[in-house]
């Protein structure tokens, strides 16, 4: 084992893992703000909104997530330069860069499987609890807010923890895109200094680091907040 090389390339070690703590906290952040209508409206309708967030599901948890990025990049990326003006634009800067479409692929990847986690959350939370703040004449909207989605989202924080490490493992994807992140820069070392385990080895210690730090938030919030009800 040879780490002579890790003193010169920590920097972009560090650059790298920005970028994969940003691929995943947007993706996951917006993927769930898709996610929570997706679900609901599988349960409330009207059936053809109901229908559709099936099919999308569906969709996106039938087919590889590195198919969606490379359909997103080279599909979509592909048409906006042909689009007149968009060069000339404030948007050109930002679609030129891989970097907004790796977001996006990974955003509807964790809102088609977090869609139906949370249908099932709608669906799992108690009758008895949404009828009683009915009975209270309670807004729609204030039951949703107050009642109704809490309770979903304390259903699925075991299943939330799961699609963020899922999420966390997939970055590495991004680097088929030219994104350089932890494992972008990992091949970028190893192409260097003809060096094959130990980057390999050093980016699978830094997300077990990560993935360690995901599960122990996300069991601590998991128990904590049942007690902050309680009380």
């Amino acid at each position: 084992m040879q780490w002579y090389w890790l003193p010169e390339y920590a920097p972009k070690f560090l650059e790298g893992l920005w970028l994969t703590l940003q691929l995943l906290g947007i993706s996951v952040f917006f993927g769930m703000c898709l996610a929570i209508p997706i679900g609901l409206v599988q349960v409330t309708g009207p059936r053809p909104l109901a229908w559709a967030a099936r099919a999308f599901c569906t969709t996106i948890r039938g087919t590889p997530l590195l198919i969606q990025l490379w359909l997103v990049y080279y599909g979509l990326g592909s048409l906006f330069p042909a689009v007149p003006g968009i060069r000339d634009s404030f948007l050109w800067p930002i679609l030129r860069e891989a970097f907004p479409y790796a977001i996006f692929a990974f955003t509807i990847s964790v809102a088609g499987y977090e869609g139906e986690v949370m249908r099932g959350a709608f669906r799992g939370v108690p009758k008895g609890e949404i009828e009683a703040a009915r009975a209270f004449a309670m807004h729609p909207f204030t039951l949703l807010w107050r009642v109704w989605l809490p309770r979903a989202i304390q259903n699925t924080f075991p299943t939330l923890a799961g699609e963020l490490v899922l999420t966390l493992k997939s970055t590495p994807l991004a680097a088929t895109i030219t994104i350089f992140e932890v494992y972008g820069v990992g091949t970028i070392v190893r192409q260097e200094t003809y060096r094959i385990y130990e980057p390999l080895l050093f980016i699978a210690g830094i997300y077990i680091c990560l993935t360690g730090v995901i599960v122990l938030v996300f069991r601590w919030a998991e128990n904590r907040i049942p007690r902050a009800r309680a009380g």
